[in-house]
């Protein structure tokens, strides 16, 4: 009931979520989650990132611009808390079959992030699935402890994971 795709390249698994995300729209299945945007702005900054609540028209901006020769984490952490509090909002109503979490990344891998979320989703019997960095990889296998299904990085095999994994037994659903 844990899906995961490694995603490779820059914005490779915030485009491949959408998609997902999209795919499952057109398939019927509500979901709950968040998948990011990457808004270019100027070509000498990193691109804002926005957090799109799935279930809700709620667009949040979770990057902080820090100047242009800033370095480190652009996170906001403030922003990244709303985005969790309001995804637990949608799954709160119920009405929700799949959670899609844009990535395991740094704040997840922590301890922080949408790792609660997560954990509570799986307690309530729906399907997971995100996107991990092969440097965030370690630490989701140790979180997922043995429940991780690795999904092949396509749109198509990731929205019939989640399908299969609403209708079918964990067993059956390795891609």
């Amino acid at each position: 009931m844990l899906g995961y795709m490694i995603s490779t390249g820059r914005g490779a698994g915030d485009r491949l979520m959408i998609a997902v995300a999209e795919g499952l729209a057109v398939k019927g299945i509500a979901a709950a989650g968040a998948v990011q945007l990457n808004v270019e702005h100027d070509p000498e900054r990193h691109c804002h990132m926005d957090l799109h609540i799935l279930g809700r028209d709620d667009v949040l901006r979770i990057s902080e611009d820090r100047g242009r020769h800033a370095r480190g984490c652009r996170l906001d952490p403030r922003g990244l808390a709303d985005a969790v509090q309001r995804v637990e909002t949608v799954l709160d109503e119920g009405r929700a079959g799949v959670l899609l979490i844009n990535k395991f990344g740094k704040q997840e891998a922590e301890g922080g992030g949408f790792r609660e979320v997560i954990g509570r989703a799986l307690l309530d019997g729906r399907p997971v699935l995100t996107t991990v960095s092969q440097g965030n990889l370690p630490a989701f296998l140790a979180f997922a402890d043995g429940l991780g299904v690795e999904i092949a990085p396509n749109p198509e095999a990731a929205v019939g994971w989640c399908l299969a994994a609403l209708s079918g037994p964990p067993a059956a659903l390795a891609v």
